[in-house]
C-alpha cells in the first residue's frame, strides 16, 4: 500500500530501494560500484540530501555537482543524456512504486530538475577535446 513520504524513515526507503536498482541496472550499477566504497554511508548521506530537499531542513553539507564531475571525469567524460534518462526513470519507478501524495511529486519534479541541472552543468565542466 502506498503511503505519503513523512518522515526520514520514508526517505531512507525510497533512497535504499532505489539505489538496489541503480546498483543492479547493466548501465548505471558499474558507474556507481567504481566509486562507492561504503554504500551504507553513501545511503546515509543521499537520505540527509533527500531529506533536505523534501523537507526544508538542513542536514546534508557538500556539492553533488563536483561529485557528479569527479565520477564523469572518471569514467572518461562519458556520462550522457541516456545514462541520466535511465537514473531518472528508475527514481520514478521507485517514487510511484513506494509513495503517492504532495511529497512523492516534489521528489519526482526536484530529481527531474537536479538531473537538468547536473547534465547541462557536466558538459560545461568537461575539457575542450571530450
Amino acid at each position: 500500500m502506498k503511503k505519503e513520504i513523512t518522515d526520514r524513515e520514508d526517505v531512507f526507503d525510497l533512497v535504499e530501494t532505489f539505489y538496489t536498482k541503480v546498483r543492479s541496472n547493466e548501465l548505471l550499477g558499474p558507474i556507481f560500484e567504481n566509486h562507492i566504497d561504503d554504500w551504507p554511508k553513501h545511503l546515509d548521506r543521499l537520505t540527509d540530501f533527500w531529506e533536505t530537499n523534501l523537507f526544508f531542513i538542513r542536514k546534508f553539507k557538500g556539492n553533488p555537482l563536483l561529485k557528479h564531475q569527479i565520477v564523469d571525469a572518471g569514467a572518461g567524460y562519458s556520462i550522457d543524456e541516456h545514462h541520466f534518462g535511465v537514473w531518472l526513470n528508475l527514481w520514478f519507478e521507485t517514487v510511484d512504486q513506494l509513495f503517492k501524495g504532495e511529497k512523492a511529486a516534489t521528489a519526482k519534479n526536484r530529481a527531474r530538475s537536479m538531473g537538468t541541472f547536473f547534465h547541462i552543468n557536466l558538459f560545461k565542466a568537461r575539457p575542450e577535446n571530450s
